[in-house]
């Protein structure tokens, strides 16, 4: 290689350092973060896939917040019946895994398959309610509400609950024209819910009939029921109820327990102990597992009173820990009403937030007293397989209507798929078949193939041209290449010549290099060596 290559050869780009700090400004050197903060908040709030992922978090912390409980709080109970410590977990996590298929069954099937089989469901519930005044039924604490099945116990109310809520949404849907009138408002919706409601009280339990009317009062108003039918209803609820409190002495006790805090006989013995226990919490509770009431001194530590021993052993901030995630249930299925458009959906999602949301702060309210003593439990936390497997079925179809929000299958879909391909190591084999996609997807890569394919046609183009021009230009240096060659000094051409030749006409270097020995240029001579032309060129 020639000194004169050799400077003209192009130099690598080395990028040179700096050793100066890069700021956006002096006086902020992140820059605008809280800018930032507010505007991901900002998009993340209007994400149409954000009722999904918030229905999946609330639900799975409150799922485990719930087992956790049942564990603290009914080991006492299970080793006084001298059964394991852990036999109050194992039951509810028995119970959990038979909810959990059912929850993601429940969230894969579309909106339309729950309005056809409302009829169906509802009759199931009926038949189910009405074994408990077969033998197979019994009571417990003076209401008659459960069915036994071999060792398995079943409270068909619970279920009785979701089949009305997905009914009345049903038939709302179907008569949204003539609502108004007053004899398709009441047929066939009136019937089924005294049914319902008859079915439940004529077992006594009047915690749950207040749970079903506050279902269907929910479901109603959104329905845009006008307000007159709600204080009709309403007077004939506090008639039912105050006839059922003057015929039982037990809630009578209670109710006037609660109304003038005089304690007669053991009216009062539950409520007390449960303010006693949230009292001792304290702040920050006495520690998980420490509670001092579950030792027998609480009745129903691990069902209606749980929220009790989670305030004594997690204190004041595990309590409002709890109420802040129902809460934001709230606000959650109030954003869901909001921005579906179905109004089938709607009065669903009206109803199943009534009967979660009302069940929850009633048990709240029971405990911190509030209320009377209902006998209600807290959703996803206190223990029970029908209320657990039943609730975990209505979050499966709370979150079927989440993922059918407008633009929300869409979002999770590309969430899925950005998920996929980073959790992807191992490259697919060369055999295997893609999976199949969506039209919009189909249309979207042949649109992106048109465009490549005419970049490339253009491309082509005018790369022929620059080819054709440059073949034009090289005819005059090839013929003008030999006559330097011929004259130049010391005889031989220079590399300067033999190096113009090569780009001109195309030839090699080899090639230039031996005509400049023989004085012209001879394209079909064989390439020297290039230890030859160096040595000639030397």
């Amino acid at each position: 290689m020639t000194a004169e290559q050799t400077r003209r050869r192009p130099q690598r780009y080395r990028p040179e350092r700096s050793t100066t700090v890069l700021r956006t400004s002096d006086e902020n050197p992140l820059g605008d973060v809280g800018g930032r903060v507010r505007e991901g908040i900002a998009t993340w709030l209007r994400s149409p896939a954000l009722d999904f992922y918030a229905l999946l978090v609330i639900g799975g912390l409150l799922l485990g917040i719930g087992l956790v409980m049942v564990l603290s709080s009914s080991m006492i109970i299970s080793l006084g019946r001298g059964e394991s410590p852990y036999a109050g977990l194992i039951s509810q996590g028995r119970f959990a895994l038979i909810g959990l298929p059912l929850l993601v069954l429940a969230a894969l099937l579309r909106p339309g398959f729950y309005r056809r089989m409302a009829w169906p469901l509802l009759l199931v519930g009926f038949a189910l309610q009405m074994l408990v005044f077969t033998p197979l039924g019994f009571g417990a604490g003076g209401n008659r509400n459960w069915i036994r099945i071999g060792s398995m116990t079943l409270q068909p109310s619970e279920l009785l609950k979701l089949a009305l809520a997905v009914w009345i949404a049903s038939i709302v849907a179907m008569k949204r024209p003539l609502m108004n009138q007053p004899k398709h408002l009441l047929f066939p919706i009136a019937p089924v819910i005294v049914i319902a409601l008859g079915l439940v009280l004529y077992g006594h339990d009047l915690g749950t009939a207040m749970v079903m009317c506050m279902l269907i009062a929910g479901s109603l108003w959104v329905a845009g029921v006008p307000r007159r039918w709600f204080a009709l209803a309403a007077a004939v609820g506090v008639v039912s109820v105050t006839g059922m409190v003057l015929t039982s002495a037990n809630r009578m006790a209670r109710i006037t327990t609660w109304l003038h805090g005089e304690c007669v006989g053991s009216s009062c013995y539950q409520a007390d102990h449960g303010l006693m226990a949230l009292a001792e919490g304290g702040w920050w509770g006495v520690g998980l597992g420490e509670s001092r009431q579950k030792w027998g001194l609480l009745p129903a530590a691990d069902n209606d009173y749980i929220f009790a021993v989670l305030g004594e052993e997690m204190g004041l901030f595990g309590t409002l820990g709890v109420l802040a995630l129902f809460a934001a249930l709230a606000l959650v299925l109030l954003r869901m009403i909001t921005r579906i458009d179905d109004l089938f959906v709607q009065v669903a999602v009206a109803g199943i937030s009534a009967w979660l949301l009302g069940q929850a702060f009633t048990n709240m309210m029971v405990v911190t007293g509030l209320l009377p003593v209902l006998g209600v439990p807290l959703p996803f936390i206190s223990a029970g397989g029908s209320a657990l497997v039943t609730s975990m079925t209505a979050l499966g179809v709370l979150l079927s209507f989440a993922r059918h929000e407008p633009g929300a299958a869409d979002a999770i879909r590309a969430r899925v798929g950005r998920v996929r391909r980073g959790a992807t190591v191992v490259p697919a084999p060369a055999g295997a078949q893609a999976a199949p996609r969506s039209a919009r997807a189909r249309r979207r890569s042949a649109a992106k193939a048109a465009r490549a394919a005419s970049r490339s046609s253009a491309s082509g183009a005018s790369s022929r041209g620059r080819t054709t021009t440059a073949g034009t230009r090289g005819s005059s240096p090839r013929r003008g290449a030999g006559t330097r060659g011929g004259t130049g000094a010391r005889g031989g051409t220079s590399s300067r010549s033999g190096s113009t030749a090569s780009r001109a006409g195309g030839g090699s270097r080899a090639r230039a290099g031996g005509g400049s020995r023989t004085g012209a240029a001879q394209p079909a001579s064989p390439a020297p060596s290039r230890t030859r032309r160096t040595r000639g060129t030397r």
